[in-house]
């Protein structure tokens, strides 16, 4: 848990000191990748630690993912101006890499089946503190120490969670393969290189160069060809970053899809629905954060009692129930009255927390529970693989959609020269003399409608993450009952086609 926190608050702490290290280090126009370069590098790495914690263990790339990030956090904090503290960034989501898939791979390890939802459960709240004490912790860090110091405080807790896992982390021993294991070092650099482009295409598409300039069609090409080139590099290994059984058994396979749909869907909530509490609803910044955080109050609590549900009645239909309330919910997001109040979008995300939480935990344990030891690292890390992505193709999709209907929108203002762009336009708002009173109700109007749009994207997301269950996923997920699952049984442990 100490381990997860060093990544899960790394985000939040972050993004309050932005004005600070601005002010400091310069680079306004391109801070946005102290989030996006971290983002990359910890996607990016996924795939790779997933299939190096099967082949060595999980202790040992724990253990280096821990020091990673610690390095780069150090770094950070020496960082002389805003290109150095990018690639620094960078350096810490090498190590947020191995802590998140390894971390979550080590939980289903060290419990058995019953025990998962309450460990995850735990992990989960991991998530939801972070969410609140970041903020907070990175304001009073930014505006009455230094910033640097955001960066400097992972430190103590970074060496406590490194000292427990040296000391106490005891993996059960593993028979020694007959020959020496190998890595795919090719097919590494080339699933690195393969997301780094079509991540950066995503994420600086819109925003750093139009979409149909030379630079995002350029970045999209070489990342198709190198998609394929790495089809052709991992069928060849003999021990593949991303094997091909990852996509041809249907369990894996359904479970990747639907959580790649829910990352699509998360962007809503994450990304615009502080834009929306800010704009539209005119709170600060703080209160806005609040608003969503509702939702990681409501998420853990769902995900520690979804066991009650999936045990009787299954993985599927569990997360089918969770989703299905998801669509729901965000569908009646573009029903909430104009300007609404704040408690309003707050009770339609406490609400998408529990749906959320009942749809993902059964879909984790669940995969977790249908492979042995040696394939659980590289399942749960293209599980997370694929949510990442989604995220960052939910992103760029959903920031496009938003900023056509924003534009639309304004082309009838009462006033001329208006930015076309929600950021923007958010900014603009900040300013109380900015527009006239008219103008003002105008562009909150239109910020409103492009919002309710990527909530109703966000809702066909959902619709796609429940189609990949109905059509891919087994209506009874093939467990494997472990050894220290199966006590008492004869023989080497076997496959039960069980609902739970």
């Amino acid at each position: 848990m100490l381990g997860m926190a060093l990544a899960a608050i790394d985000g939040t702490i972050v993004s309050t000191a932005v004005p600070q290290i601005v002010g400091d280090l310069g680079g306004l126009t391109v801070f946005s990748w102290l989030f996006s370069g971290y983002l990359l590098a910890v996607t990016v790495t996924l795939p790779l630690y997933g299939k190096l914690s099967d082949t060595f263990g999980r202790k040992p790339v724990l253990i280096a993912g821990i020091i990673l990030f610690l390095v780069g956090s150090v770094l950070c904090a020496a960082a002389w101006n805003m290109a150095a503290l990018i690639a620094f960034r960078i350096v810490q989501g090498l190590g947020g890499g191995a802590l998140q898939g390894t971390v979550q791979t080590i939980a289903a390890d060290l419990y058995p089946l019953k025990e998962r939802p309450r460990i995850q459960a735990k992990l989960s709240t991991v998530w939801a503190t972070s969410a609140v004490a970041g903020p907070v912790v990175g304001g009073l860090l930014a505006g009455y120490a230094d910033w640097r110091w955001i960066f400097l405080i992972n430190l103590p807790v970074g060496a406590v969670a490194l000292w427990l896992v040296v000391r106490h982390l005891h993996e059960p021993s593993r028979p020694r393969p007959a020959t020496r294991p190998r890595v795919d070092w090719a097919g590494a650099l080339a699933v690195f290189a393969t997301g780094s482009l079509l991540l950066t295409a995503l994420v600086q598409g819109g925003v750093a160069w139009p979409w149909l300039s030379a630079p995002s069609l350029g970045l999209l090409g070489a990342s198709a060809v190198l998609a394929a080139l790495t089809v052709v590099i991992e069928r060849r290994a003999a021990e593949p970053i991303i094997p091909g059984w990852v996509w041809r058994r249907r369990t894996i396979a359904s479970v990747n899809l639907a959580l790649g749909a829910m990352g699509l869907l998360m962007v809503a909530p994450t990304v615009f629905l502080p834009t929306y509490a800010q704009s539209v609803l005119g709170l600060g910044p703080i209160a806005a954060g609040f608003v969503l955080s509702v939702m990681t109050l409501s998420w853990p609590v769902s995900a520690a009692l979804s066991d009650r549900v999936y045990n009787r009645i299954g993985f599927r239909r569990t997360a089918m129930i969770g989703m299905s309330a998801a669509l729901l919910i965000l569908l009646a997001f573009p029903l909430l009255p104009y300007p609404g109040e704040p408690w309003h979008p707050a009770l339609l995300m406490l609400l998408l927390g529990a749906a959320l939480g009942l749809f993902q935990l059964p879909l984790i344990v669940g995969v977790q529970s249908t492979v042995g030891w040696a394939e659980r690292g590289t399942t749960t890390a293209s599980v997370l693989f694929c949510r990442q992505v989604g995220q960052s193709i939910g992103a760029a999709l959903f920031g496009a959609v938003a900023n056509g209907v924003l534009a639309a929108r304004l082309l009838d203002a009462p006033v001329d020269g208006l930015p076309g762009d929600l950021d923007a336009v958010t900014r603009a708002l900040e300013d109380p003399g900015a527009f006239s009173a008219a103008a003002t109700d105008h562009v909150r109007r239109a910020v409103d409608a492009a919002v309710d749009y990527v909530y109703i994207g966000a809702a066909g997301a959902a619709a796609l993450a429940l189609l990949a269950l109905i059509t891919l996923a087994p209506r009874r997920f093939p467990i494997i009952a472990e050894p220290t699952e199966a006590a008492g049984t004869a023989g080497a442990p076997g496959r039960q086609d069980a609902a739970s």
